[in-house]
């Protein structure tokens, strides 16, 4: 059975509540699924897992959260390299940019996205639930 770890942050409960529609997805998959807050996780925890789900809301100028999610992330990027992942967030205005530029820099990591990150204004309406299940099964496959 595979093992998918989902790591976010969430400052409102709306990316929180993504990270749990992709945990759904995982098991409704038949993988096991763990949710990491960004505080929980660290690079020592990677080797346990077969694939990431890694969620940050946008803030700021359309970049990832800097006070726990950034420095847990980047303490990460080193082990990245031939990891199946997959990126979701919410944001509250932008055009998501700050979402481009995180799959830039996993593809640069040499990570292998699985499927195309999900982005959802505000708190995830049924589309982009759905859509993070789906992201959640495809990290499954």
């Amino acid at each position: 059975m595979k093992k998918i770890a989902i790591v976010y942050w969430s400052g409102t409960g709306n990316t929180e509540a993504m990270a749990n529609a992709v945990l759904e997805g995982v098991q409704g998959a038949g993988a096991q699924g763990s949710l990491f807050s960004a505080g929980e996780f660290s690079p020592e925890l990677m080797a346990g897992f077969d694939a990431f789900a890694f969620g940050c809301p946008s803030m700021g100028v359309e970049s990832l959260e800097d006070g726990e999610f950034e420095p847990m992330f980047q303490a990460c990027e080193p082990s990245l390299a031939g990891r199946k992942l997959a990126l979701f967030g919410s944001y509250g205005w932008g055009d998501g940019e700050w979402m481009r530029n995180w799959e830039e820099q996993c593809r640069d990591d040499g990570a292998e996205l699985a499927c195309e990150s999900v982005i959802c204004m505000e708190a995830p309406d049924d589309e982009a639930a759905e859509n993070c299940r789906r992201l959640g099964a495809a990290l499954a496959e």
